[in-house]
């Protein structure tokens, strides 16, 4: 009877190790998909708030011409 309660409760420690294994790598992921976009959009954002200004400076000194 103990026996089968020891190895029960090594197979409940292997499942805890094993779903630790899961968290972890699941937040390895996740962590990266934030990373990712936060590079794909907030990145270009800024870089549209740099070039909007120029096109529009390029634009209005074409038009003083007129």
């Amino acid at each position: 009877m103990e026996q089968e309660l020891l190895d029960k409760l090594n197979q409940m420690e292997q499942k805890v190790e094993e779903t630790r294994v899961l968290a972890q790598k699941t937040y390895k992921l996740f962590l990266w998909t934030m990373i990712a976009t936060v590079v794909m959009f907030v990145l270009p954002l800024i870089a549209l708030a740099i070039v909007i200004p120029y096109f529009l400076k390029t634009i209005t000194s074409g038009l003083n011409g007129l």
